[in-house]
């Protein structure tokens, strides 16, 4: 298998971490380096210790463009587009981009939402990596806004874990908040509601209905929950169809029978559904990675598209069940 040349900006964080426990053991992917600022000149394994005996790269501060085809950034948000205009890439070259900086599709990135832009992706440069929640309540809703069953306020709450705060320490990240604890931040305002929004609209033109989303700190590491609900006044069958017909071919996203749970999905790249009809109400529930399917893994998802892979290379994970 031809092997990539592929750079890592920004990888000392989590989802930097989570590209590395992946990159290294993906048989198409040659790492040429791993760049962080903070960490330059420490081995990588000091800083991620479980990556012991699998990488022995050197964090650099020094940007090559030349000979890269592939690079991912973990820049924090708004920091993305100064770097690309400081530091070119040759314009063959794939960008996957996981910050805010180009979800709305700006500077020539398509949204890098597999379930919805496969071909786009498959035929981009750039692809602009979506947010964590956004992918979980997007994969949650979409074959419902396709239908046009959303004409309401549609209800969503989500539980997210401590790493969707990033590695930086916050006073609501600390074990002491976080354990034994809940929290609820950003309600209704949540920064991932324009890109869902931009996606929804995408999908069914005349979407004009309010998000109503209450996002919630959990007190656990990793992981996204979502429940969303909306008037619905088909039968669960119906609701089923509809969902099976949408994610027909989609290589991650399942519908599932069973009532699902979270540790289904946590060091997996899928997200898994699972729907009823109540009171008058289709409810969803949806549960994702959000360091994997919401950040890393979806990222690696993306360059398998990009660069004609099976969609699945190196994303054969398996979840810890227990």
């Amino acid at each position: 298998m031809k092997q990539i040349k592929t750079a890592i900006i920004g990888a000392a964080g989590y989802t930097g971490g989570e590209l590395l426990r992946l990159l290294v053991h993906h048989p198409a992917c040659e790492l040429v380096y791993v760049h962080s600022n903070s960490q330059k000149g420490k081995k990588v394994s000091e800083v991620h210790p479980d990556l012991i005996g699998d990488c022995e790269l050197i964090f650099t501060d020094e940007v090559q463009t030349e000979g890269i085809e592939a690079v991912f950034l973990g820049l924090p948000h708004g920091e993305t587009k100064d770097f690309l205009e400081k530091h070119p890439f040759n314009s063959e070259t794939v960008i996957i981009d996981l910050s805010t900086d180009f979800r709305n599709e700006s500077n020539g990135f398509v949204y890098g939402l597999p379930e919805v832009n496969k071909s786009k992706i498959r035929k981009s440069k750039r692809i602009a990596n979506p947010g964590c929640f956004a992918t979980a309540i997007q994969l949650a809703l979409l074959p419902a806004i396709a239908k046009g069953w959303a004409k309401n306020q549609i209800h969503i709450s989500g539980i997210t874990g401590s790493t969707g705060a990033g590695k930086k320490l916050a006073e609501t990240s600390h074990f002491s908040y976080r354990t034994g604890n809940m929290s609820v931040y950003n309600l209704f305002d949540h920064q991932h509601l324009s890109e869902i929004s931009q996606t929804f609209s995408k999908v069914y033109t005349d979407f004009d209905s309010e998000l109503l989303f209450v996002p919630y700190r959990g007190n656990f590491s990793r992981g996204i929950w979502i429940t969303a609900y909306l008037p619905f006044e088909g039968t669960i069958e119906e609701a089923l169809s509809g969902y099976r017909e949408f994610y027909v071919g989609a290589a991650f996203t399942h519908i599932s029978d069973q009532d699902i749970d979270l540790k289904q999905v946590i060091n997996s790249n899928k997200c898994i559904i699972h729907l009823q009809v109540k009171k008058g109400q289709l409810v969803i529930y949806s549960a994702i990675d959000n360091l994997l399917k919401g950040a890393s893994g979806q990222a690696v998802q993306n360059f398998n598209l990009a660069f004609g892979l099976d969609e699945k290379e190196g994303l054969r994970l398996k979840s810890i069940a227990f």
